[in-house]
């Protein structure tokens, strides 16, 4: 039988998944298991390594089992993940000398706002093309170094390696032969230089990271490794690794300049493929790599809202109004129509295009009359609004003003509700593509790629199939009315004056 079958495992911050593809992409099987998180402090979000590796491994040994799939069918493995968390460990023992410092991690606040004090922001956007702020992994490694008895002295004897998860994942899978991380991820990490392609040395000496730590970087689609073969009973080549925003941006096939896609998971990223060059932001939005492939990289415009989806498990495990995600499209429609609630949901600080790590979530227009129904309604219209937010700042920085179609997935977008009302905000239509797994499926597509049974991008991107198109049904006028509440709301947060 020819190899090909494609096993996609996608780590995310929550659950780690394992998908089949067959050789057109289509999902066959798949598994999934969450895993704890770790809150030691306010602002401070952890996962144990083994987790992450265990839960990986058992997911694709399930997946296998239960769906007769055989190993020895597998042509390669793609790798995508949660980007930014940081995890250092010892190069002999493979042992961690901390647990996972999460992307959402806030603890490196102060030493961020003491950069940007020192006036190095300017520097650090300039070569990494992020903006100096805890979410990267470059502060959270310089804490690892700092708080962790030993670390540093360890560090720079060489003894310890640095790897965001698809690093650590590779490393482990490969019995410690591959320390290797792609373009995307290291673009992440607040270490890499995205112009020249390299680890950079100015970067490394102010955030004093011993640059033995850092991993090799490597195109998205190629040779990472080989699995250990009592993994999963033969050797498997890893052949595609990306970081999970880039890996939707693929799997939603946006090849062409100028093209979006927005996932809304947890958090909420859209990406704006820029090309061949990187177009730095004036408007706080960042600049990153969306895939790289034969040595050249195609670069992005990004926006990042931490809290999407967590807003409505907030909903349901935090304040216990609902029992489940689906009940807030009835919620929302049913709500009183001449009630209008913003709900800012800074749980973890504002992203972009704010960039804000000590504000948190506030509710604004409370009456009387305020029910459950409005305050759902509220939470889900704030994904709307912060999405208006980053489209807006792409389109100045852009700087095209025309209408562009955003192509959405992530859990959230099934639901109908928010769909619509992002496209009344957005005045765009929003496309929902028919296969959802969008994040897997581009690592899939880049291993699969490597492995020769896959198309290049333009056939890959001819395939992309529509499930549903969600047109405005609004007028700008209305669209416009309610954002400027909402950016009234997000202003009264920050201690703004009022910008209506």
């Amino acid at each position: 039988m020819a190899k090909d079958y494609i096993l996609a495992i996608d780590q995310g911050t929550t659950s780690s998944r394992a998908i089949m593809f067959d050789g057109k992409l289509q999902p066959l099987a798949t598994a999934q298991q969450e895993f704890t998180q770790h809150f030691p402090q306010s602002g401070w979000v952890e996962h144990d390594p083994e987790d992450l590796f265990s839960s990986c491994i058992d997911m694709c040994r399930q997946l296998l089992q239960q769906n007769g799939f055989g190993a020895s069918d597998i042509a390669a493995i793609g790798i995508t993940n949660q980007r930014e968390t940081t995890i250092v460990w010892d190069r002999h023992t493979g042992a961690p000398v901390h647990k996972a410092i999460v992307w959402q991690d806030r603890r490196t606040a102060d030493y961020c706002h003491n950069l940007k004090a020192g006036g190095h922001e300017a520097e650090v956007t300039k070569r990494s093309g992020l903006l100096l702020d805890p979410y990267f992994s470059a502060t959270k490694l310089n804490w690892i170094l700092q708080n962790v008895d030993g670390a540093r002295t360890r560090a720079e004897a060489g003894d310890l390696l640095f790897g965001t998860v698809d690093t650590y994942l590779i490393w482990r899978l490969t019995g410690g032969r591959a320390h290797v991380t792609d373009a995307t991820n290291a673009a992440r990490t607040m270490m890499y230089n995205i112009t020249e392609g390299c680890w950079d040395e100015t970067l490394l000496k102010l955030f004093d990271i011993p640059a033995s730590m850092l991993p090799e970087v490597r195109d998205s689609s190629g040779i990472f490794g080989v699995t250990e073969p009592d993994l999963f009973g033969v050797p498997i080549a890893i052949m595609g690794v990306a970081g999970d925003q880039q890996a939707a941006t693929i799997g939603q096939a946006c090849f062409g300049t100028g093209m979006i896609k927005s996932t809304y998971g947890t958090g909420c990223f859209a990406l704006m493929n820029t090309g061949n060059t990187p177009v730095f932001s004036t408007n706080k939005l960042l600049t990153t790599i969306a895939y790289q492939l034969d040595g050249k990289p195609v670069f992005a415009l990004e926006g990042s809202i931490f809290i999407a989806g967590a807003v409505v498990q907030w909903l349901r495990d935090g304040l216990g109004m609902i029992n489940s995600a689906d009940e807030t499209a009835g919620l929302a429609e049913a709500a009183n129509e001449t009630e209008q609630v913003y709900f800012v949901p800074a749980f973890t600080g504002l992203g972009a295009p704010y960039w804000n790590a000590e504000c948190r979530g506030a509710i604004f227009g409370l009456t009387r009359n305020t029910g459950p129904a409005e305050i759902a309604k509220a939470a889900l219209q704030s994904v709307a609004f912060q999405t208006r937010d980053l489209i807006e700042a792409m389109r100045q920085d852009w700087g095209n003003s025309g209408t562009a179609v955003l192509r959405v997935d992530g859990g959230m977008v099934v639901n109908d509700w928010v769909m619509q009302t992002l496209s009344n905000q957005l005045m765009a239509p929003v496309d929902r593509p028919r296969v959802t797994e969008t994040t897997a499926s581009g690592a899939a597509y880049l291993a699969g790629l490597a492995a020769g049974i896959c198309p290049p991008p333009d056939e890959f991107a001819a395939q992309w199939v529509l499930e549903k198109r969600f047109e405005p049904t609004g007028t700008a006028d209305q669209a416009d009315a309610l954002y400027a509440g909402w950016q009234k709301a997000v202003a009264q947060l920050l201690h703004e004056p009022d910008i209506s």
